[in-house]
């Protein structure tokens, strides 16, 4: 079945630079936050002066909560969920957007730095699935923080203002590569080779005035000295507050429009903050809904959704329980009632078809740029394995939703069979019972340093959230 390309509902005029317009929003927004922590900041921020209200200060005033108020919830500055309460009550379901927030990147490790031929290096270990060789020679960035045993935190982000320094994990030059370029994709970069080099010059000498007060040991490793002095000038630390940091190594640089018309955006993160902030931005278009809209933006997906801030933990389940006791709706049953009765789009990029790699595809079930809004029934690897495999009836629904919004979408799975697979936070939701089906934004080069999404695919998504949050009951 062919659809048609979502561009051709757009001729040129209001409409189309409204599509140009929110895609420049979209991009200043991934140029900006690059981290977990930066998106729920950020996003808090914009919640804020939307009106929504912080869950634990309306706790403790012990306010109740009526159809048509906004509540957030921030997760430890990593996960962040967002509420409209509906007409209905809560155990009549929820409509909920789930989309998760990280991203493949490197991180520090930590006890990152050493000097080695008097250069300053820091030890980096990668995060979720990324080709390693795709890492080296680039212009990265440090962000992230510091938190100090005073209980301050170091807010760090080095590498995106105009004249910051940049840093970059090295690459062998052609001339010395014969072996290593007889090794697979895989081994040609060593995980523990993708070290980021940060300096080199080493400390100065010592007046006569500096080496009477000074006690100490001559400093052996002197450059290493030397980015330690930079680092407590500018920043306050030492080197033991790099054991309780959180310093993530990403691209360097502004989020580009791609292609002669501009059509696309070749950006770091669109996995998955496409779809995180095409349905924060449904969400805030929501005022007083049937059914309560949420939008729930998660962490550590890259790496099996663990931990107290992924979606594997009690995060969501229990703050759905604390609204409901604002609204006068609690119970056991009742909560598990809310559960069971939501419906879930959970937002995930999908592989776009690319024209240089067409074998490990089906054209007939594969997402294209320019089609609009993608839905993948299940993804998982080989027989379905470990995906959620939604009902048919959900499916119909959805479909009636869109035409009905005149919503461009498509269908489409992860490659060909047998061909690799994937996941995301689907199964968890579906874990309660809920209706749950994988929709997103497809994506070129996915989970390598810079992907690329279409204009036209961000903001049908956008509209198709906005139908599905007003519309499915």
């Amino acid at each position: 079945m062919e659809r048609m390309n979502a561009w051709e509902k757009y001729p040129e005029g209001k409409k189309r630079e409204e599509i140009f317009e929110f895609a420049e929003d979209y991009r200043k927004f991934l140029s900006r936050c690059k981290t977990e922590r930066e998106c729920v900041t950020g996003m808090i921020r914009k919640a804020e002066k939307a009106g929504f209200k912080n869950l634990d200060e309306i706790m403790e005033k012990g306010a109740e909560l009526k159809a048509g108020d906004r509540v957030y919830a921030n997760n430890r500055g990593k996960a962040l969920a967002l509420f409209v309460i509906g007409k209905k009550e809560f155990s009549c379901g929820m409509n909920i957007l789930g989309a998760h927030i990280d991203s493949p990147r490197l991180d520090l490790k930590q006890d990152p730095l050493y000097e080695d031929t008097e250069l300053a290096m820091l030890d980096t270990h990668y995060y979720g699935g990324i080709k390693k060789y795709q890492w080296v020679a680039l212009p990265l960035a440090l962000h992230g923080v510091i938190a100090k045993k005073d209980g301050s935190v170091v807010q760090v982000n080095i590498g995106e203002k105009p004249g910051d320094p940049v840093f970059g994990v090295s690459d062998l030059l052609v001339h010395l590569s014969a072996e290593q370029m007889e090794k697979k994709a895989s081994k040609v970069i060593e995980g523990e080779n993708l070290d980021l080099l940060i300096g080199s010059i080493p400390e100065g000498k010592k007046d006569d005035k500096e080496k009477k007060d000074d006690k100490k040991e001559e400093v052996r490793e002197k450059v290493k000295a030397n980015i330690m002095k930079l680092l407590e000038k500018e920043y306050g630390i030492e080197e033991e507050d790099f054991l309780s940091a959180e310093i993530e190594v990403v691209p360097a640089g502004e989020a580009r429009d791609y292609g002669f018309d501009r059509s696309m955006i070749m950006g770091y993160g669109h996995d998955d903050r496409v779809c995180a902030y095409s349905s924060f931005r449904a969400m805030l278009e929501m005022k007083k809904p049937s059914l309560t809209s949420v939008c729930l933006l998660v962490d550590k997906e890259e790496i099996g959704s663990v931990g107290a801030s992924g979606m594997e933990s009690r995060f969501f389940e229990n703050t759905v329980a604390e609204l409901m006791n604002l609204t006068g709706e609690y119970s056991e049953l009742a909560l598990r009632r809310a559960m069971k009765n939501s419906s879930v789009l959970s937002s995930d990029v999908s592989a776009a078809f690319d024209p240089n790699f067409p074998s490990v595809m089906t054209k007939r079930n594969a997402a294209y740029f320019g089609r609009g809004l993608v839905f993948n029934k299940y993804t998982g690897a080989r027989g379905k394995s470990g995906s959620n495999d939604a009902d048919a009836e959900y499916i119909a629904a959805l479909r009636g939703i869109m035409d009905k919004n005149e919503v461009a979408f498509q269908t489409a799975e992860l490659g060909r069979v047998d061909q690799g697979g994937g996941g995301t936070i689907a199964f968890i939701l579906a874990n309660y019972g809920m209706r749950v089906i994988d929709s997103g934004i497809a994506v070129l080069n996915m989970h390598a340093p810079w992907e690329i999404i279409s204009k036209v695919d961000l903001y049908e998504a956008y509209r198709g959230y906005i139908a599905f949050l007003k519309e499915q009951s």
